[in-house]
């Protein structure tokens, strides 16, 4: 459902244009240093405003609504709200009868009867990614000091950004992008094989971002052109420490001390100016759809901090659920 975590619980709850978007989390160890200013950093990454994201500008500032008291977590249940204000639901108006190709519009109607908030995108809009950077942030800090940072490789194929973004834009379409993550710090041990595996967690987290549609730790699917030989990390020393890392700091679903490695791909926003013929149900028939709204021409710009977030999320789960399991050696 809307929870992940087994120690370290992480709840969302909210619309694109619903009163606000939120998170709740539970299992968060009491003494932690936390004020809404350390939110401040991670949600303004995650804000839109430069070129190839959407012109829709909100506030984003977090009321923390309990788990605080004089500035540190209580151990009770640290709940986050943020208010919704810049909304415009009249540009959706169509969309509930002629749903966006690409988009969970049309699903989205048929799982719930017709009773979801359809409006920018409902409960499936990538606004809902403001509570899972505001548990990131929590996470990071159960964390601390193992280090997350995430950053674009590519979008639309290319290293060009401003290329990339101005060509999609001429063509009134939208495109992708190829983010990298990065680990450091982390302790050898963490990961519960065999479902509870660094990369299945991580995995799972990271899968509740909107528009990911694959994944891959270290050298990923060019494994399948190597050999034993070159594939293999050969150890160096009594920490772990390997002169390669083509297996992404994990082994047998366990950190092995090396940096954790993967990359992520992050398709095209399906709401694009471009007109589409799709199925118009309540016409019953193929029609063309000229999206309004305002919208990102490239998800991918402000994916990084969320991929940290879900990423902190997972590991901080594992790292608290490490801590209450016997060790065998």
């Amino acid at each position: 459902m809307n929870t992940i975590g087994t120690i370290f619980k992480t709840s969302i709850f909210g619309e694109s244009h619903g009163n606000g978007i939120g998170v709740v989390m539970d299992g968060v160890p009491a003494g932690i240093q936390l004020t809404a200013d350390d939110f401040i950093a991670d949600l303004s990454r995650r804000k839109a405003g430069a070129k190839g994201t959407t012109p829709r500008k909100e506030d984003d500032l977090p009321e923390i609504l309990s788990g605080v008291f004089n500035g540190k977590t209580t151990g009770a249940p640290l709940a986050v709200l943020f208010r919704n204000g810049n909304t415009k639901s009249k540009d959706y108006s169509q969309l509930f009868d002629h749903p966006r190709p690409g988009h969970a519009d049309f699903v989205a109607r048929v799982k719930y009867g017709g009773f979801n908030d359809y409006t920018g995108g409902g409960h499936f809009s990538g606004r809902i990614t403001l509570g899972l950077v505001a548990a990131g942030v929590v996470a990071k800090k159960i964390l601390s000091p193992t280090s997350i940072n995430a950053k674009i490789l590519e979008i639309g194929g290319s290293t060009d950004f401003d290329a990339a973004i101005e060509k999609a834009q001429n063509q009134k379409d939208s495109i992708g992008g190829i983010v990298e993550c990065v680990v450091n710090g982390l302790p050898v041990g963490l990961g519960e094989p065999f479902f509870g595996s660094v990369e299945s967690e991580i995995s799972r987290a990271v899968f509740s971002i909107p528009a990911i549609k694959g994944i891959e730790f270290g050298a990923g699917f060019a494994v399948a052109k190597m050999t034993g030989s070159t594939c293999n990390d050969n150890i160096i020393d009594a920490d772990g420490r390997t002169a390669t890392n083509n297996n992404g700091g994990i082994n047998g679903g366990i950190s092995n001390g090396n940096d954790i490695v993967f990359r992520v791909a992050v398709k095209p926003t399906p709401s694009i100016s471009l007109p589409q013929d799709t199925y118009n149900i309540k016409d019953g028939k193929v029609e063309p759809l000229t999206i309004v709204g305002r919208h990102d021409l490239c998800i991918a710009l402000r994916v990084p901090v969320v991929l940290e977030a879900a990423t902190a999320i997972a590991l901080a789960d594992l790292s608290l659920v490490a801590q209450k399991s016997p060790r065998i050696f």
